[in-house]
């Protein structure tokens, strides 16, 4: 998260020559004791605070394209109009300032509200099914889009939206403080007349009778509903994976519940190289635990980065402690080990799955929907039921740029998707074509992704990885399919944006 802002570059309160901001060009300064960054498109110049809003990223060294700055840490999008947060993972927007230009020089004045009030009309109520990333992302896009019909968000954790990412970061290290993780207050939710219905479980939908019903055996109707039920972990079925020490990761109850016990835990064993065992078992190291990771691979995340980043993957972790016994499988659980199909055994007084998730979809095959290694939905996020919208970890829809119906679990990707879902509900006809994109943290090192490749033909690397600065491409045929980078942040970005263009060749431009 973010921590104190240092301020550099001119005082923009005092003026500076417009010499020093050529067209095109960007001027990170400083007005009234906040950063600031002025940006000069032709003949209009924009003032925006310089930080993100998400977790604090530097917006002067992301990339500008047309009348938007984004972030070069985890690609949130903001507009230089008026501070408005364009795209997740960032939610509220930055400071806008007013700029006054006299002949060859230009002032940075008072902070201005630029953000425009709207007004949109849709189907009321609409009832949202899910209060994660997707289902918050959505409620908040119909409010800022102007939508004054009721929102009802089932929210079956009975917790205010929170950041699901951090859960097995910096908070699950003991970095974070809890006030950092809800996404908001309940003021916010109850200032945008969003309800959260706490506890809520859905256990029914009717399309045609537009109705929701809920464990409690209420019915609620609904004018537009959106599915965003997510994901949940896989428990693996093996003798002893119910005893009390055995964790999984998902929720921030989960969480939780992993705080407490590594507060007396020794020796912890991680089922599963996946990017959440490989955090969680970082965030077991900074609280003094010892660590092994247990996975029937030959090595961590291959099938997911290749074996070049799969091995610094695994050497970054070795550095710090961990230990690796892969091509080995679980075979048991007892009260003090973790007993493997080669007959050996761990010691071990916590336990973590982090084996994946599968996508909750028995709503949506109750219904009637269709079906097809998620819920099938069109580039507007229409399910095959009209008025019925998914997105998120469920959600299984037509990529522009791969060509292929893809279905993602990633955080920035579900709340996306929600804000997509959002206009569409409100018929607006916008297509969701954003490239996927997630990042991963081990230690010190962030590994950005964007693109998508279940498989590739070649991986090539340019820049040094074990230097811990590289760009990693994934091609299949001639095309790349995706881009891993480490500290090349503006790369990761201009690939994104290209991909989102479908320009293959400016993909290129971008990884070269």
């Amino acid at each position: 998260m973010s921590g104190e802002t240092q301020l550099s570059g001119p005082d923009l309160a005092q003026g500076v020559s417009l010499t020093e901001l050529p067209d095109g060009g960007q001027l990170l300064g400083h007005s009234g004791g906040e950063p600031v960054l002025v940006v000069r498109r032709g003949e209009e110049i924009f003032a925006v605070g310089a930080t993100c809003t998400h977790y604090g990223g530097p917006l002067a060294e992301g990339v500008v394209t047309g009348d938007t700055v984004r972030c070069p840490w985890h690609h949130a999008c903001f507009s230089l109009r008026t501070g408005e947060a364009l795209r997740a993972p960032a939610l509220n927007p930055v400071s806008c300032y007013r700029v006054e230009r006299a002949g060859d020089r230009i002032t940075v004045r008072e902070k201005i509200e630029a953000i425009p009030q709207r007004h949109a009309a849709g189907p009321d109520p609409v009832i949202i099914v899910g209060s994660g990333a997707a289902g918050n992302a959505a409620a908040e896009a119909l409010r800022r889009e102007g939508y004054g019909g009721r929102i009802l968000m089932l929210d079956p954790e009975g917790e205010i939206p929170y950041d699901r990412p951090n859960l097995s970061k910096d908070y699950l290290a003991g970095n974070a403080p809890e006030e950092w993780i809800p996404l908001h207050p309940q003021d916010f939710y109850d200032e945008k007349k969003i309800e959260r219905v706490n506890g809520a479980r859905a256990t029914a939908i009717d399309p045609q009778a537009k109705t929701v019903t809920l464990a409690d055996g209420r019915s609620l109707s609904w004018g537009a509903l959106l599915l965003a039920t997510g994901a949940e972990p896989i428990h693996l079925p093996i003798p002893g994976a119910d005893r009390p020490h055995v964790h999984v990761l998902r929720s921030l109850a989960d969480s939780r519940s992993l705080i407490v016990a590594a507060k007396s835990a020794k020796r912890a064993v991680v089922i599963g190289a996946s990017f959440i065992g490989l955090e969680v078992a970082a965030s077991l190291r900074a609280r003094e635990v010892a660590v092994t990771v247990v996975a029937p691979e030959d090595r961590p995340l291959g099938k997911i980065l290749g074996s070049e980043l799969g091995d610094f993957v695994r050497s970054l972790h070795e550095e710090h402690g961990v230990t690796f016994r892969l091509g080995r499988k679980p075979a048991s659980i007892e009260e003090r080990e973790v007993r493997l199909d080669d007959g050996s055994s761990l010691p071990a007084d916590l336990v973590v799955m982090g084996v994946g998730v599968k996508p909750r979809l028995e709503l949506a095959q109750g219904a009637g929907l269709k079906i097809d290694n998620g819920v099938l939905v069109n580039e507007f996020l229409e399910t095959s039921a009209p008025g019925v919208f998914a997105a998120g970890d469920i959600a299984r829809w037509p990529d522009p740029y791969s060509e292929e119906r893809i279905r993602v679990e990633h955080w920035v990707v579900a709340e996306r998707q929600g804000q997509t879902a959002a206009l569409n509900i409100l018929g607006k006809r916008e297509p969701y074509h954003d490239a996927p994109f997630f990042w991963s943290q081990h230690y010190d090192v962030a590994i950005s992704y964007v693109g998508h490749a279940v498989k590739w033909d070649t991986v090539e690397v340019s820049g040094s990885i074990p230097e811990k600065n590289a760009v990693v491409t994934y091609r299949t045929g001639d095309r790349i399919a995706a881009v891993a980078t480490i500290f090349r942040d503006k790369e990761s970005l201009e690939a994104e944006i290209a991909m989102e263009a479908g320009d293959a060749t400016a993909v290129e431009r971008a990884v070269s």
